[in-house]
């Protein structure tokens, strides 16, 4: 699930978030809200980049590929953010944001515990281990999830041909955005 999460982001990445339109004015303040309105609002891209990232999981069935979807679309548009800070030193800058994000994290070490403790729930009819059994469970967890959790971000971008684009998140940075961040 990690993986999968983190998978997801690095594609966001990697197409330069091509999900940002034209802005305006170009700070590195608008970069980091846009990057994050894009969420809130499940722009188109966001959501190609979340069907291409999800349709490679191999270990979920479609139902719960969907399922999956939606759980994501939901932490999506349940993501807040709050700007705290803009430092610009030349091309270079940082923007310090806020984020406040559904804690996966809990969910997702809670669930392994649980098959842990509990391994034969999810083994099929002949008595062999199911993955998808397993995540059917999980997802359903994860589904329900309420809790939150409040991250601090310190994101970097830099300004290439005058423009600030966002920098490479880190793994950390990456994981607190999906909630799975385990502190």
């Amino acid at each position: 699930m990690k993986k999968l999460l983190s998978m997801l982001f690095i594609m966001t990445l990697l197409t330069g978030c091509s999900c940002t339109a034209t802005l305006t004015k170009d700070t590195p303040t608008k970069k980091v809200e846009h990057f994050f309105n894009d969420y809130q609002t499940l722009d188109s891209d966001v959501l190609a980049q979340l069907n291409t990232v999800v349709d490679q999981e191999t270990s979920f069935t479609e139902e719960q590929k969907e399922t999956y979807r939606d759980i994501m679309k939901k932490h999506y548009q349940g993501l807040t953010y709050e700007i705290k800070d803009e430092v610009i030193d030349g091309d270079n800058a940082t923007v310090t944001v806020e984020i406040e994000v559904k804690d996966y994290s809990k969910i997702i070490s809670a669930s392994n515990t649980y098959l842990s403790e509990h391994p034969n729930e999810f083994n099929d009819e002949k008595g062999v281990y199911d993955v998808s059994l397993f995540n059917k469970y999980r997802l359903e967890q994860l589904k329900n999830a309420n809790e939150k959790v409040k991250y601090t971000l310190n994101l970097t971008l830099t300004k290439v041909d005058d423009e600030w684009k966002l920098d490479k998140l880190n793994d950390v940075d990456e994981s607190k955005i999906h909630g799975t961040y385990n502190y």
